[in-house]
């Protein structure tokens, strides 16, 4: 597989407190964005992020974005 699966076309905006997440690079996972171990087989992995302070964060939901796992409205972009 060499395109992720789009989750949706928006961004996952959600409250987010101090700690380690793993975000979904596949697009796959029930528990989006983040990882479910979905991508195993897919050639994806998931993407660690340390969280330093909680924050509002838009997390990517097309999968595409060029600042990942950031949303940089690249959904908006996609065929």
């Amino acid at each position: 597989m060499s395109e992720p699966k789009i989750a949706q076309r928006a961004p996952f905006v959600l409250k987010e407190g101090v700690g380690t997440r793993y975000f979904c690079t596949c697009g796959h996972s029930k528990g989006q964005p983040f990882c479910d171990g979905s991508h195993k087989g897919t050639g994806f992995a998931p993407l660690k992020v340390d969280l330093a302070e909680p924050r509002t964060v838009a997390w990517c939901g097309c999968k595409h974005s060029k600042n990942p796992p950031y949303c940089d409205g690249s959904h908006s972009k996609l065929g």
